[in-house]
């Protein structure tokens, strides 16, 4: 799809990037020439994931440990990156937490471990990485990982909800701002896209994930690639017009559910005849 020099000589930083979504970005990267780094709170995992990708793609992945809540420790860790590859020239902000539940039954410290990983996590490691590209008139790129439902809100995820929709006013609002220094900042809102882990505690039932199947107009989940492939061309000097956008990549999920009358889909052929007899005033 891309030309494999895409993205060669340019340095990533991805948040979350040794297990879902973020691995197969990291491996798309990295196949289209990118240097990676990887973060997260498991350090073995990170090195095990480090080396498998290094094997996969012949490329470079650093591995660094960091609690995204902890703006100490996020200064600690871009200091690491910045120290092993000379720069960063893209941060993908893709670490996140979120499960469903009643919002009643939520405690306040289930509430803030999701806010402080996407939400607070998110701006520390942006505010960070923007103020040593302004320092040094580096023209980077934030990339921010947000849900579908962070514009329109959803039930049973409202922490979840919170914090995107807070990181999709966050990359608007910068994207604005930090505009005059030539660093732009967008988001991609995912659909349903099946994890090991995450897919387990947000669908934990083969009921449930048929219910989601069938509000998509395209009747699947989402390829990890698709998502890679969108990622590795928004983060290119190709995008570079684009900032301050989000780009939704759901397979119609969003726009199914906007339109009143798309539950129609459940009409069948015979009874649509019917209907348009009965419109034509025949019986």
């Amino acid at each position: 799809m891309f030309q494999n020099d895409l993205l060669e000589d340019k340095v990533i930083l991805v948040t979350g990037g040794g297990t879902g979504l973020g691995r197969s970005m990291v491996k798309r990267f990295l196949e289209l020439g990118a240097k990676v780094a990887i973060t997260s709170r498991r350090l073995e995992l990170l090195e095990n994931e480090a080396k498998k990708l290094s094997d996969e793609t012949g490329g470079e992945v650093f591995p660094v440990q960091v609690d995204v809540r902890d703006p100490e420790k996020v200064t600690a860790m871009i200091d690491a990156v910045e120290s092993h590859f000379g720069h960063i020239d893209v941060l993908v902000n893709n670490a996140a937490g979120n499960f469903i539940s009643p919002t009643e039954r939520l405690s306040y410290r289930a509430v803030d471990a999701v806010l402080g990983i996407v939400l607070h996590g998110t701006m520390y490691c942006t505010l960070e990485l923007g103020k040593r590209w302004i320092e040094k008139q580096h023209k980077g790129v934030v990339l921010n990982i947000a849900t579908t439902y962070a514009l329109s809100g959803s039930g049973y995820v409202v922490p979840s909800a919170v914090a995107k929709a807070g990181v999709v006013a966050m990359t608007k609002s910068l994207a604005a701002e930090w505009g005059k220094y030539g660093i732009r900042l967008n988001a991609i809102a995912p659909g349903p896209f099946p994890t090991e882990g995450a897919w387990t505690r947000l669908m934990p039932t083969p009921e449930i994930e048929e219910l989601f199947a069938k509000r998509i107009p395209l009747k699947r989940m989402g390829d990890h690639l698709e998502l890679a492939n969108l990622a590795s061309y928004l983060v290119s000097d190709g995008a570079g017009f684009i900032t301050g956008d989000v780009i939704t990549i759901d397979g119609g999920e969003t726009v199914w559910g906007a339109g009143e009358f798309n539950i129609l889909d459940e009409v069948t052929k015979e009874q649509w005849d019917e209907l348009g007899e009965k419109v034509k005033g025949k019986k």
